[in-house]
């Protein structure tokens, strides 16, 4: 205020006949900056942050297993956000301009065609959030959030922002909230459309400027609806969660010579339905214990009925100062390989829905990210090491046993061995600053011929030894912040 109250002073101390109308406009324009900067650093209003995010990575059968006489890919890509976010009285809004490219993939001069194409830049949040209590309510929180959105809940484990993905992962949605005395409890919904219409409510369940569905099922959701239910007690914490995500009815069409199959979308959905339970607790001052066990039903995308299931337990042990370690194991469900899928037959794969996978199921993210592997479900034996070499310095070392939950069949009437592969994944972390983060990873996997066959990701001649290598600058301003 004080830098205010001395530009004002100036102002009306300069003589009016020497002042032209160009020098006054400005300096009313300085001190109304000022006064607007002033003040919103007083109330803390506005924030505005950013993120510079470069990745280098060397993938050699990153994903999916490559064939032996193939050459390791190279490339780098960056993610670029403007985060501006204002609180004012009884509401907040909030807008996250992102921009996500390979470099390269765009010519280096103007060139709208390719730009478009590769759908750099795209609006990854943009909300307002109106408080329905107002300052003298005794209950924490009661407000509605709405509009493009991350919906993270817990470990992430099946609701997650996928942050590893440069894209990231965000919905069109609204939310009531409600937080008091140590509980949480959110409702959300949200209906998808493809554009303005007005007939029908038909959705085509594809997304050009974002890409369709999660997990390899290829398709967005036409709609969600969820109830959320969090509580914090002594012994650490205690949720539920119930998702229902609903997908748009077709039938197919075969057509043409040679024939074509084509989906035709009508009206009505099949309806997918997720519960479950997650708890995180300290049994110990050194022991910690996290699980969550959820559950499927309803029907999937394509109508068939679904009965899937996940458990998991995560153990972490704090040994010494500065060391961590622990054990667990994840089990998802998946279909009997030796069994013919038909359009009536039961669907028993757990899908995950729309959390992150590269933080459970390996760093080379052949699990339910999006690359079909997972059908036979999912055993995940994994021991975690962590060491904080210092406060700014850790080291991580991943080592995992993954093996398929149900039968793989060999194709001709019999059984592979379930067991696909161990993985070991390395990991440093070095925070050069409160805004600057190093990261680098190295994974390599000892796959099995089961890993490669028709039963899981038909790879002739595979190599069985895939490695994946990666160097990560993370460089996140806050633009308002003092120096």
């Amino acid at each position: 205020m004080q830098k205010i109250k001395t530009t004002s002073l100036r102002i009306q101390g300069l003589s009016k006949e020497k002042m032209s109308s160009r020098t006054l406009s400005k300096s009313i324009f300085l001190g109304i900056a000022l006064t607007f900067l002033s003040y919103n650093e007083t109330k803390a209003q506005l924030t505005a942050t950013g993120q510079v995010r470069e990745r280098t990575e060397l993938r050699a059968g990153q994903g999916a297993l490559q064939k032996e006489d193939d050459k390791a890919g190279l490339f780098t890509s960056q993610r670029a956000r403007l985060n501006i976010g204002y609180t004012g009285y009884r509401f907040k809004v909030f807008m996250a301009l992102q921009d996500v490219r390979v470099w390269g993939q765009d010519a280096s001069t103007i060139n709208r065609t390719t730009t478009e194409a590769n759908n750099g830049i795209l609006l990854h949040e943009a909300w307002g959030e109106i408080m329905l209590n107002d300052t003298i309510s005794k209950i924490q929180n009661l407000s509605v959030k709405f509009g493009r959105q991350e919906i993270s809940y817990d470990d992430q484990k099946v609701l997650g922002g996928l942050d590893w993905l440069q894209q990231g992962r965000r919905h069109d949605a609204v939310v009531f909230k409600f937080a008091n005395k140590g509980w949480i409890a959110d409702v959300g919904a949200a209906f998808n459309q493809n554009k303005e219409l007005n007939t029908s409510t038909i959705y085509n369940g594809t997304n050009p400027a974002y890409g369709a569905g999660t997990n390899g099922i290829g398709t967005m959701y036409k709609s969600f609806q969820y109830a959320y239910l969090g509580r914090k007690f002594f012994f650490g914490d205690l949720s539920f969660l119930f998702f229902k995500d609903d997908f748009n009815k077709y039938t197919t069409v075969t057509s043409g010579a040679p024939a074509v199959t084509t989906k035709v979308y009508g009206e009505g959905v099949w309806s997918r339905n997720t519960t479950g339970f997650y708890f995180n607790s300290a049994i110990t001052r050194k022991l910690n214990l996290t699980g969550s066990l959820y559950h499927q039903g309803g029907k999937d995308k394509d109508g068939r009925s679904i009965s899937a299931n996940l458990a998991s337990i995560t153990s972490t042990l704090q040994v010494g100062r500065k060391l961590f370690v622990g054990p667990g194991i994840d089990y998802l469900s998946g279909d009997d390989g030796t069994k013919t899928v038909t359009a009536t037959s039961d669907n028993n794969r757990f899908d995950p829905l729309y959390g992150t996978p590269h933080k459970f199921w390996g760093s080379m993210d052949y699990f339910y990210a999006a690359n079909g592997f997972g059908k036979q479900g999912l055993l995940n034996y994994f021991f975690k090491v962590k060491y904080n070499v210092k406060d700014n310095l850790s080291l991580f070392l991943d080592v995992h046993g993954f093996q398929a939950a149900d039968k793989l069949s060999n194709g001709a009437g019999g059984e592979l061995s379930s067991y696909l592969g161990t993985e070991v994944d390395l990991l440093v972390k070095y925070n050069l600053t409160k805004m600057i983060n190093i990261e680098a990873g190295y994974s390599i996997m000892k796959a099995t011929n089961s890993m490669a066959s028709a039963a899981v990701k038909n790879v002739t001649t595979p190599d069985l030894s895939p490695q994946f290598a990666y160097v990560m600058v993370n460089v996140k301003p806050n633009f308002l912040a003092k120096k």
